[in-house]
Parts: structure tokens; sequence; C-alpha cells
């Protein structure tokens, strides 16, 4: 999967914009300002291929379990936020997309009724 391809997937959604908060090399994605997907740029370019994304607790530990390119967030809260080595041997590109579901629907979830609502009418 290349990061084209993730980029396009993740600004298709609905309220997603594309920043730079942290520095010129991580690229952020959020739904109505919170955080679900973060990518290292400059460790992409070295072959490092990587999103970090949020994941339901439960959920997060079993996937660490069953995929060896699925690991803790790198510097994330490790209960919340998993890193997933893109083309990866046991990790699918359409398993990747499944997982950025996964993490925008949960920040959706934490999100106030009002902000939810507005989300749902773009």
């Amino acid at each position: 999967m290349h990061i084209d391809e993730i980029r396009i997937f993740c600004i298709s959604k609905k309220g997603v914009t594309e920043h730079f908060p942290f520095d010129d090399i991580t690229l952020v994605f959020k739904v109505k300002n919170k955080i679900f997907a973060l990518l290292g740029l400059d460790s992409w370019e070295k072959g490092d291929q990587k999103i970090t994304l949020k994941c339901h607790p439960d959920w997060s530990e079993e996937l660490r379990g069953e995929y060896e390119g699925i690991n803790a967030g790198y510097h994330m809260n490790k209960k919340l936020w998993n890193t997933v080595t893109i083309n990866s041997a046991d990790v699918s590109d359409e398993f990747v997309k499944k997982l950025i579901n996964h993490s925008y629907d949960e920040v959706v979830k934490g999100l106030s009724k009002k902000v939810q609502k507005e989300l749902n009418e773009m």
C-alpha cells in the first residue's frame, strides 16, 4: 500500500483534515480536530512504513498478540493506540483500511453528540 492511497482513504472521510502539528515530518489526520491517524514521513521514505491508529483497548491487545505487524503505539498511550506496519506479511491492505475505519469510528464515538450530528450532516 502506498502512502498516497492511505492519504486519499483518510481524507475521503467526513470531517477529516490533515496537519503537521508536531513538526514537518509527522503527517496527522484529524476528524473534527481529534487525531485518528499519524504517519512519519521521514521513516516512510526510509522504508519503515507505519501508521499509528487509535483502537478500542480490548481489541488493541488482541491485535498485538495476533499480528506481528501490529505493535503498541509509538509515543502514544499504549492502551489506545497501535502502530501498524504497512506491507507487512500478516497485515493486508484491506485490513489496514479496516483499522483506519475503526480508528476514525473510535474518535467519532468520543465526540460530543452535537459534533457527531454536525459530522453526519456533512
